[in-house]
């Protein structure tokens, strides 16, 4: 076990219940279309601009095959079908497609209708679909250390998010240990270590190649011997279909239980955007097995089927923690329904 970097000294934490949202506090509300307001730090905006510009292959998309359909003249049956096939098509379900081709419907049969006001319909229904679950992740300070397993499919960008949400939680007074147990990557482990000297944060490890789930027991008695907040522990990637590394990570949960046996106290299971429908399957599989508790979805920026999000949650309905539009440490941010859906229908501000 290697420990370097131990903050040390008394850190002030935030009260019981607030962190989650803490996590994705803004510094002051934005108006109704989005836009900030007078005097608001720019540090708001950027987050939206940054959100809009992920998205906007999958809203230059939809808003592509809505530009195709709503040019032809009075609404129609077949144009409700077109619309459903192009909201299909980008994943976000067939339930909330079929539900926004509805809605569209209502009152507007035998007379025109523009793109703008098709976009309109589409924000406001995904974000009625999505807001339920959009929920921050709360720290529970009853229970120390804080147990999170972090889990996913190689590539879903879990190492890079374990850095980002450390940063949030040391930002906030947290005294947080890392746990490198994705023990199959030497890469892996010294990204994790990387982080942990930026932070400034403890971090145990052991080499390529070492027992994950001796490691988790490690970084669960380590984390209450030391007082730590919060335990991040990094998994290896593994494959949904390969039941022996499922094995393994039920071996983890299972150990981390010897120990504290509510641990782990959240599971986030990372999804990355661009695989489109095969995260439906990950999402099936690690709740399953590891009874996941909540969700981040990374690379919206790098998909036109950022709507996968939308048919996951009508699913799956597990709460969406964060989103993430980008490689920087800034780029992960608490998942907030209006600002999603409002960004994937098109709309600039």
């Amino acid at each position: 076990m290697t420990d370097k970097n131990d903050p040390g000294g008394s850190a002030t934490k935030p009260k019981p219940g607030l962190f989650g949202r803490m996590l994705g506090q803004r510094d002051a509300p934005r108006s109704e279309a989005g836009a900030p307001r007078p005097g608001e730090p720019a540090q708001k905006r950027s987050w939206w601009v940054r959100l809009r510009d992920g998205l906007a292959r999958s809203a230059n998309s939809i808003a592509a095959g809505l530009a195709a359909i709503f040019t032809k003249g009075k609404l129609d049956e077949s144009m409700l079908d077109d619309l459903e096939d192009v909201l299909i098509r980008a994943d976000l379900g067939v339930a909330t497609s079929a539900e926004i081709a509805r809605t569209i419907g209502k009152g507007r049969y035998d007379r025109g209708i523009d793109v703008e006001e098709v976009k309109a319909v589409l924000a406001s229904e995904v974000e009625r679909v999505l807001e339920p679950y959009a929920r921050p992740l709360v720290i529970d300070h009853t229970k120390k250390p804080f147990v999170i397993l972090v889990v996913g499919v190689n590539g879903s960008g879990k190492t890079t998010t374990i850095g980002k949400l450390a940063a949030k939680l040391t930002a906030s007074g947290q005294k947080v240990l890392l746990a490198a147990g994705d023990t199959f990557r030497a890469a892996a482990i010294e990204q994790l270590i990387i982080w942990g000297q930026r932070l400034e944060c403890p971090i145990i490890h052991r080499p390529q190649g070492a027992d994950a789930s001796a490691l988790a027991y490690d970084a669960v008695k380590t984390g209450q011997e030391r007082g730590s907040d919060v335990v991040i522990m990094d998994t290896a990637g593994r494959l949904q279909n390969r039941t022996e590394l499922m094995a393994e990570l039920e071996k983890i949960i299972r150990v981390m239980k010897k120990v504290d046996p509510e641990a782990p106290h959240a599971v986030l299971l990372v999804l990355d955007a661009t695989v489109g429908q095969n995260a439906m399957n990950q999402v099936e599989i690690f709740g399953r097995v590891a009874g996941v508790t909540g969700l981040v979805m990374t690379k919206l920026d790098g998909t036109a089927r950022g709507g996968i999000l939308v048919a996951i949650a009508e699913k799956y309905k597990l709460p969406i923690h964060f989103i993430g539009v980008g490689e920087g440490a800034e780029d992960l941010e608490s998942f907030e329904a209006r600002d999603f859906a409002r960004a994937i229908a098109g709309i600039e501000d």
